[in-house]
């Protein structure tokens, strides 16, 4: 029994089992009716409402599955009620008894896991490439993979709602704040999306609103609040030249104004990153285009709401820097003159991953159908991102039309390839169910390779 209780729950959930000729350790015949909602969340019995013949007599209840039958005493199903509800105790070694807090014991049905299911995922485990089961991707229907992508959609617009949810409930459940922190994030483009996202909660909104109409003193709270201010900050090549720097002066005595009078104090300069990163992408060049956008007061939550369009969503982030920056990449370290405007590629990453999730977290939040409907909206008409996660699917036989595709597919990846969870999957159901007849598994065990 080399594979663990997922597989049995899969078996179950999907009837990999024998259609006649199944019966319990005490001879009854069993029938599988319905196998149940699968509850794989949540405390309780592994399927709900399942419907089973039992010697002919149909029973509505709970299934739960063990590898071992004695594990059901291990994990004290025995003196749990919420277990009393059991019809149907399966295993795959009975070695003991399954009786229920309220003295019941219950007929157990021993079950093998199918040798070809058993093979195929133990092949998709030990399958390094990714995605490993790409061999079968070409021979599944449009229909199939169509209705996978849009399920991959939603639960990565809903796991992003969830970390919305919580920088709303961190800021005393203002949802303005909340898209300030997501905004931020994602204008660290990955490499410095944590270092944006806790400077973006340690700048005080309310004291920046009493200054927004001077982008200057902006700039001092979102450079200070950085802790880019500070001489430790400036790196070794720069620093004498930005201890000189006038504007470096200015702005840093305009800091220490403020925040004593609003109580501020900095984060560790030490979160930001700067290697391989283009000059273009350093952190203050990014602050300034940020501090720009908000003096704009543009880039607001009431703003976003009343965007029906994409083109209003993207005309609502265009920004560039302030004067000073756009001579220079670093405090003290002068460049050619260029207003560093956001890129037409970083402005559809930040539609990605800020509006249209914020859109679908709001419409979430307010129960506003329109504006979850807008998001997906939004996705179909925004460019699949450029990565080497949508690269690799490509390869696969995979078809990325739009940004929900690439959406959709980075989610395939990260919470199910990376995670081995194939049972989850339905390209990973696909492949185990069809292994034993596949020529798809042949070829992966005999080391078939990815072209493209």
């Amino acid at each position: 029994m080399n594979y663990n209780e997922s597989l049995l729950h899969y078996v179950w959930k999907h009837r990999l089992l024998p259609a006649s000729g199944l019966t319990t350790t005490d001879g009854q015949q069993v029938e599988i009716i319905d196998p149940g909602l699968y509850n794989r969340r949540n405390s309780g019995p592994d399927f709900f409402n399942a419907k089973v013949k039992i010697d002919g007599m149909l029973w509505v209840g709970n299934i739960e599955i063990h590898k071992k039958a004695s594990d059901w005493f291990a994990h004290g199903h025995q003196l749990d009620p919420a277990y009393d509800n059991t019809v149907l105790h399966v295993c795959a070694v009975v070695d003991a008894e399954a009786v229920t807090s309220s003295g019941k014991t219950l007929p157990q049905l021993q079950i093998d896991v199918p040798a070809d299911v058993l093979k195929g995922y133990e092949q998709l485990l030990r399958e390094d490439r990714y995605p490993p089961c790409y061999l079968i991707i070409p021979e599944l229907s449009p229909l199939k993979l169509h209705s996978w992508m849009s399920a991959l959609q939603t639960e990565r617009l809903e796991q992003k709602t969830e970390a919305i949810r919580r920088r709303a409930e961190l800021a005393n459940d203002s949802w303005e704040q909340a898209f300030f922190v997501t905004l931020a994030r994602n204008f660290g483009f990955g490499i410095n999306g944590d270092a944006f996202e806790t400077w973006a909660q340690a700048v005080p909104l309310d004291a920046c609103a009493h200054h927004r109409d001077d982008q200057f003193q902006i700039e001092a709270i979102f450079f200070g609040q950085a802790g880019m201010l500070s001489p430790d900050a400036l790196p070794p090549r720069h620093r004498e030249a930005a201890l000189a720097d006038e504007y470096f002066q200015k702005l840093s005595a305009e800091y220490r104004y403020l925040a004593h009078k609003f109580s501020m104090k900095p984060m560790n300069f030490e979160l930001w990153r700067y290697l391989r990163l283009r000059p273009q992408n350093f952190p203050g060049i990014r602050l300034s285009q940020l501090a720009s956008l908000y003096c704009s007061r543009r880039a607001g939550l009431r703003n976003l709401m009343e965007c029906e369009t994409i083109e209003q969503a993207q005309q609502m982030l265009v920004t560039q820097v302030s004067d000073y920056w756009q001579t220079h990449y670093a405090f003290g370290a002068p460049s050619q003159k260029n207003t560093k405007r956001l890129s037409a590629a970083s402005l559809d990453l930040v539609m990605v991953n800020t509006i249209v999730p914020m859109l679908f977290a709001y419409g979430r939040h307010t129960r506003k159908e329109e504006l979850c409907d807008r998001a997906f909206h939004f996705l179909e008409q925004l460019k699949p991102e450029r990565n080497h996660v949508v690269s690799m699917w490509c390869k696969c036989g995979m078809t990325v039309a739009d940004a929900g595709d690439s959406q959709a597919l980075i989610q395939l990846k990260s919470q199910y390839c990376d995670r081995k969870d194939c049972l989850r999957c339905r390209i990973g159901y696909e492949f185990i169910a069809s292994s034993h007849k596949n020529p798809a598994v042949a070829l992966l065990s005999e080391g078939g390779e990815l072209k493209g």
